[in-house]
């Protein structure tokens, strides 16, 4: 057939470069949101250790699964040895325990305060995709074919180049549909010296693709490599960007919180009191978070929403903790005895014995980023910061039974004042308008009477009312 390839915005694909602490609570796992909330969200997890880098690319690309390829700037030429195929279950594991949380809270029988009902309701993304030619052009370029492997399902090709003219009429030769602003990004990697890393599915070696049922899911590729530079370039995958782009970085490091020395870092806000309402629309609700923190950095900021050592119990827990042998496969190496690689990149080890996990910190930054807002790649440092945090927010339901005590009485008295400070809260954390936060909540009966010394209820008007004795009968 005739492949019409391009080459599409991704950051996960133009990897590699030679490269407030939470106070401890107990809650309950509501909802997260992990990487499906955004659009054309690309995830890397990053094992670093010392000068030994692991990066796992998982791919997101959308199309012919025959047309798939990618090019990845690599800091030289990589052996057979340092490249390997990945479970993006094991990338998944990563996301969906790192993501930003909500949980919940049922507030204790005041008449009775040694009871405490407390539930889970435990509820439940771009690559550069060019044409890989399996042979290089018989014109001379200033192109070699440095390398090339055979690994799974792919065909791998490294190249080199003189100058980026010579590299993009090669492969435009070959096929390859380049935008001409590739060309100043090309010359730059070149010219610090960089191979290029391109991978192509071949759909004959790929046991899934002869099912009728396949969806097209392509597995993520991981390669190895020392370097003393500790970056991602990102640049090669905004060429070709119709907007800003979403990225995900996970770090696996031994001790500490990883950061961008490069571009400013900012903490998702967390810990804040929210209404119960946000439970039915959690997803706007983070999107509308993480926008108004991207734009209180001037869109050019990364945001930290996971910093917390893995042998340290999560709290709360939104998926199981990612097990050792997935986070030595990811790349954390230095928890295996024994570990070998072959040359042909089979790995071998001895997990240890003991079940904990560790040591070994996990980091989540998300950045939304375009040539214009994050115009040099990333630059990251690993810190002495081993303090937990995470993005959270906590939604309390009030008591629903019997408050005719002294301190039933005494509590309905608060919780107007508690509803109205959720509001305030939940406005200036997404930017909601604070009177559709209230009419929203008044309806779902978060109201409260007002509670005289002699025990007698009065409302602002009929319509709280009803709402509240809904709510109270268990109507709401």
């Amino acid at each position: 057939m005739a492949f019409r390839p391009v080459l599409a915005a991704a950051t996960a694909l133009t990897l590699l470069w030679a490269a407030p602490q939470a106070a401890a609570f107990c809650g309950f796992y509501v909802a997260r949101a992990d990487a499906q909330l955004f659009n054309n969200a690309s995830k890397v997890v990053y094992a670093r250790d010392g000068n030994r880098t692991v990066i796992t690319m998982a791919n997101d690309y959308e199309g012919e699964p025959e047309e798939f390829a990618m090019v990845v700037p690599a800091p030289y030429v990589l052996e057979r040895r340092d490249i390997r195929v990945m479970e993006a279950e094991k990338i998944e594991a990563i996301d969906a325990y790192s993501a930003p949380r909500l949980v919940e809270y049922r507030d204790p029988d005041p008449c009775n305060p040694r009871r405490l009902y407390r539930k889970s309701l435990a509820l439940a993304a771009p690559a550069e995709a060019v044409l890989f030619a399996p042979a290089p052009a018989p014109q001379d370029f200033g192109v070699t074919v440095e390398a090339q492997y055979a690994v799974e399902e792919y065909d791998i090709l490294i190249l080199s180049a003189q100058d980026s003219n010579g590299l993009q009429r090669w492969l435009e030769l070959e096929g390859y549909n380049l935008p001409p602003a590739t060309r100043p990004v090309l010359a730059d990697y070149i010219a610090k010296g960089m191979k290029f890393f391109v991978a192509r599915v071949d759909l004959s070696r790929m046991e899934a693709a002869t099912d009728p049922d396949w969806d097209g899911y392509l597995r993520p590729l991981q390669i190895s490599f020392n370097s003393e530079k500790f970056m991602l370039p990102i640049r090669l995958g905004m060429v070709n960007a119709k907007g800003p782009q979403d990225l995900l970085v996970f770090f696996l490091t031994r001790e500490g919180r990883v950061e961008t020395s490069n571009y400013p870092v900012i903490p998702i806000p967390t810990g804040d009191g929210i209404p119960p309402t946000v439970e039915a629309r959690f997803d706007d609700f983070y999107r509308a978070v993480f926008d108004r923190t991207h734009e209180a950095g001037n869109r050019r900021s990364v945001v930290t929403e996971y910093s917390w050592p893995l042998q340290q119990k999560c709290d709360p827990c939104v998926a199981g903790t990612p097990g050792q042998s997935d986070l030595i496969d990811l790349g954390a190496t230095w928890l295996a005895e024994e570990y070998a690689v072959s040359e042909e990149g089979v790995v071998s080890y001895r997990r240890p014995d003991d079940r904990q996990v560790g040591p070994a910190h996990l980091t989540r930054l998300h950045m939304r980023y375009s040539a214009e807002t994050f115009p040099e790649d990333l630059v990251f440092r690993e810190t002495d910061d081993a303090e937990a945090f995470q993005g959270r927010y906590v939604m309390r339901h009030p008591f629903r039974g019997n408050l005719g005590c002294p301190a039933g009485r005494e509590y309905l008295n608060t919780l107007n004042a508690r509803h109205k400070e959720e509001a305030r809260t939940l406005a200036a954390l997404t930017g909601w308008e604070l009177g559709e936060i209230s009419d929203e909540m008044r309806a779902a009966g978060y109201v409260a009477p007002t509670v005289s010394a002699t025990g007698e209820y009065s409302f602002d008007n009929l319509r709280d009312w009803r709402a509240w004795t809904a709510r109270k009968d268990g109507k709401n």
